[in-house]
């Protein structure tokens, strides 16, 4: 037997031998003399705090969405599908303040702007609510803005240009919570060769569930020279709003044939 699984029996043993201890106490309670229950009773109490401690803190923990997890509703034809790094795990800078342009949280989504003054602040936020997925959100603050453009860009991984062709559907799907109304755009960008694809959807704020498909038949993308892709999302009117992206997916599927 392995050293774990030993130490895993034991760990088993004990449970049972303390838990056979403390059923035999309660069903002796009745009888027992006045110090002995006494002191029955104030172990009981230090263990009740121990115990009520760590129920607390696992039923937060799981209740929570699952750090990591990539599960998520996609179209049952989808011939790959991902949830960025920043809606996945803890990143090692959590947050930025006065956000320069072109500055990365994660790996993967970079800021971009052209204010003289930044009053623009990201931070990774934990996700606490039942209904949500993904195990964390992007909470982005947008104070005086004196720019022209404001904009999210998330770099796809390679596995997203591996076979891509101009009879698939790109579909990203999000949650998105605001102080007050603005619009939001969402532009695919795919770059072959010397040239770059862009296709450009207005996010239905509006609607319960917020999803765009990009249709890549409507382009003229060389499928030999696919290099990189990416999403801009774009924000119209940003100033002096808190907007919240709960979740973003991506998902790639063939068009049904005609």
């Amino acid at each position: 037997m392995k050293t774990g699984q030993r130490q895993g029996l034991l760990d088993k043993l004990v449970f049972a031998a303390g838990l056979r201890r403390w059923s035999q106490a309660a069903h002796a309670a009745p009888d027992m003399d006045i110090a002995a229950l006494r002191e029955s009773r104030n172990r009981a109490r230090r263990l009740r705090a121990q115990l009520d401690r760590l129920i607390h803190v696992a039923e937060e923990r799981l209740a929570l969405p699952m750090i990591g997890n990539q599960a998520f509703p996609r179209p049952v034809d989808a011939d790959w599908s991902w949830r960025p790094e920043l809606w996945c795990g803890p990143l090692r800078t959590p947050g930025i303040s006065s956000v320069e342009t072109q500055s990365m949280l994660g790996g993967e989504a970079t800021l971009f702007h052209d204010c003289v003054h930044s009053e623009l602040t990201l931070r990774q936020i934990r996700n606490m609510r039942e209904a949500d997925l993904a195990a964390y959100g992007l909470r982005m603050d947008v104070f005086r803005f004196d720019g022209s453009y404001l904009s999210l860009a998330i770099d796809l991984p390679q596995e997203a240009s591996q076979g891509l062709k101009r009879s698939h559907l790109i579909r990203i799907e999000t949650i998105v919570e605001m102080e007050k109304p603005l619009e939001i755009f969402a532009r695919l960008n795919i770059k072959h060769g010397p040239n770059t694809e862009q296709i450009v959807r207005e996010l239905p704020l509006n609607e319960e569930e917020i999803h765009v498909e990009f249709d890549l038949a409507y382009t003229k993308l060389n499928e030999k020279r696919v290099e990189k892709i990416w999403l801009d999302l774009i924000f119209e009117g940003p100033e002096m709003n808190q907007v919240i992206l709960r979740d973003l997916t991506f998902s790639r599927r063939k068009r049904a044939a005609l």
